[in-house]
């Protein structure tokens, strides 16, 4: 988000509260406000006065989706939103517009369902506590300045959905089911490790921390078709020759990846995965 002049022209009101604009500085950007888009219409001009935020869509999204999706929640939720990250130190989050959409949706319908009595029981809680602590910790924090300034409190559970959120960013698709998807197969893959060199529990180690890291940004290759090749050369061959059993692991977890995510990976991935896997098994420095 970033502040707009007035020469920013109304491309499309959605209500009362929020208008698409072309800012002649940002491109399309999406403007809320309380009235800014009352009697307002296409071609007038933008009263920055009026203007409480701007959201810039980053990484090709449809800014028209993210205006409709923003115009569905009560502003004064947004605003719950933005100010808690702001309170928590997230501050370089809101330069993220799908991802405040997002979270702002999620506690507008979390508030509600708290005012009804609803309880929503979040799958992979143990997962999410484990493989992704440092959001986590953050959701929490999140949560905590959310309660403070809203009249309705939500449960500690609801840091679970908030963590994915943040986890979620750092995923190249906006979906959240993606990232539930990739939860439970980083989980598949750490028993995988555990079965085949009979660890008794999931270690608590920073290569496990560096392997976890490695899958998400993997991950993110993935599903832009952008995996390493043709990098490690003699690099990946002394790796596979100095860990066999890891690279044995390795392999397997490569064919997961390809059964689940229908992509195979390149040779250099898997060495890497390799390394990993050494590493985290306690074979490698």
């Amino acid at each position: 988000m970033s502040e707009i002049g007035g020469g920013a022209e109304i491309l499309r009101v959605f209500n009362n509260n929020v208008v698409l604009a072309a800012d002649p500085a940002a491109g399309e950007v999406i403007l809320t406000g309380r009235g800014l888009g009352f009697q307002a219409r296409a071609g007038d001009r933008v009263d920055p006065a009026k203007v409480a935020r701007v959201f810039v869509p980053t990484d090709g999204r449809d800014p028209d989706h993210l205006a409709e999706l923003l115009a569905a929640i009560p502003p004064e939720h947004v605003q719950l939103v933005a100010d808690a990250l702001a309170e928590v130190g997230l501050d370089v989050l809101l330069r993220n517009p799908a991802l405040v959409v997002a979270m702002a949706d999620h506690v507008s319908f979390a508030l509600k369902r708290q005012q009804a009595s609803l309880v929503v029981e979040y799958p992979l809680v143990a997962e999410v506590q484990h493989l992704y602590a440092a959001e986590y910790q953050q959701a929490n924090a999140l949560l905590a300045a959310i309660n403070g300034h809203a009249g309705v409190q939500l449960p500690a559970s609801e840091a679970v959905g908030l963590a994915l959120h943040l986890v979620n960013a750092g995923f190249a698709s906006g979906d959240l089911s993606y990232t539930y998807k990739m939860t439970g197969l980083i989980q598949q893959m750490v028993e995988v490790i555990i079965g085949t060199f009979g660890m008794d529990a999931t270690p608590d180690s920073v290569s496990m921390g560096r392997f976890i890291t490695h899958l998400r940004y993997l991950f993110v290759r993935i599903q832009q078709h952008q995996q390493l090749a043709g990098e490690a050369g003699a690099i990946a061959v002394a790796i596979r020759a100095a860990y066999p059993d890891a690279a044995a692991c390795a392999a397997r977890l490569a064919g997961l990846l390809e059964l689940r995510l229908g992509a195979s990976l390149t040779d250099d991935e898997v060495a890497y995965l390799t390394l990993h896997v050494a590493r985290v098994s306690g074979d490698a420095a």
